[in-house]
């Protein structure tokens, strides 16, 4: 089957996308899909919907500030996103300016230190950072907390601590593991007592997660890389659920990602490395057997995944059925539980 970018386009009232947190983390709506069969829930009703021995995959990751405001040596004014680190003082990012500043060209930061532009990585500017000061601390100090692209205000202190999971704790991503976000410390508690089990990846998203695929024919897009490390604790912990006959619940894309970019050899394995998996319906999932995710972008590669993962029809009719009942779509919208099917595209 040939697929094309129009098969995940879908029509959302601009209204339904969340602008902002809910008051409590958990107070979100849950739309189920199991079995292709849709079920109207609260994010409060998730520990009806696992079972003790199984293990939730949660992302680790934590969101940096990585936007930057400043100007170029002519005076011009220039906006810098952290894409990813790529050592100490070094990362790519994407820079928007009136005129792309070319290599060997100074940014002037935050009114505060100088960036040298050492060329170009694809899409990305190769920045080189202070080497007086770590990077990520350089960042925490000078950086604003990066909102996705369609919400339309700039952070708030609120987002401060709204826009990371509760058990964020390593840094480098510049956008949060959404579906995380809808778990708090009394829900995290109340899943241990109830005998389910957790385990921890570390997947750093990057800015390339809001980049639209600019092709028609999907054979021809290329994912952006993004790092993961898997610790042998959680390819153990997997190993045990799958002998059990339990179930693994990736939490978010994220996870997801990371558990299946490890896994391709076979076997999942742990250690460091990186993704530039695409999956797209059709694609043969090889650890995960259930995901909580939040509703994604029309024609985004996060869209093919879900739709992979449950297949093109069920996931067409779950989106439909919630623009029609009026959930809140995107970071901070509601979240769905979906059981995976790998007999439909």
């Amino acid at each position: 089957m040939s697929l094309t970018l129009d098969d995940f386009d879908y029509l959302l009232p601009p209204e339904q996308i969340a602008q902002a947190p809910l008051a409590e983390r958990c107070a979100s709506r849950l739309l189920v899909l199991a079995g292709g069969e849709l079920a109207d829930r609260g994010f409060c009703d998730l520990p009806s919907l696992v079972e003790p021995g199984d293990l939730l995959v949660f992302n680790d990751t934590r969101v940096i500030h990585a936007r930057l405001y400043g100007t170029k040596e002519t005076g011009g004014q220039v906006e810098v996103l952290i894409e990813r680190a790529i050592g100490p003082h070094e990362a790519l990012a994407q820079v928007r300016a009136s005129k792309s500043p070319r290599a060997g060209a100074r940014l002037r930061l935050a009114d505060a230190f100088d960036v040298t532009v050492l060329g170009r990585a694809g899409e990305f500017f190769h920045l080189r950072f202070p080497e007086d000061e770590d990077l990520h601390a350089l960042l925490e100090r000078h950086g604003k907390l990066p909102l996705p692209p369609y919400i339309d205000r700039a952070a708030d202190d609120h987002d401060e601590s709204r826009y990371q999971t509760v058990y964020a704790r390593e840094p480098g991503s510049v956008a949060a593991p959404t579906a995380g976000l809808h778990f708090d410390q009394q829900m995290l508690a109340d899943l241990a007592r109830q005998g389910v089990n957790g385990a921890w990846v570390t997947l750093h998203v990057g800015a390339g997660t809001f980049q639209p695929v600019r092709v028609n024919d999907l054979g021809e897009h290329h994912m952006h890389r993004e790092r993961y490390v898997i610790p042998q604790e959680t390819v153990d912990a997997i190993a045990r659920t799958k002998a059990a006959g339990k179930r693994v619940i990736a939490v978010g894309t994220t996870s997801l990602r990371a558990l299946e970019g490890a896994a391709q050899d076979g076997e999942l394995g742990a250690g460091v490395g990186e993704t530039e998996l695409f999956i797209l319906p059709g694609y043969r999932f090889r650890v995960a057997d259930a995901l909580i995710t939040n509703f994604h972008l029309p024609k985004s590669t996060l869209l093919m995944l879900v739709s992979a993962f449950a297949g093109m029809e069920p996931i067409r009719r779950a989106y439909a059925h919630a623009v029609r009942e009026g959930y809140r779509f995107f970071s901070y919208g509601d979240a769905m539980f979906i059981t995976r099917r790998n007999d439909a595209i």
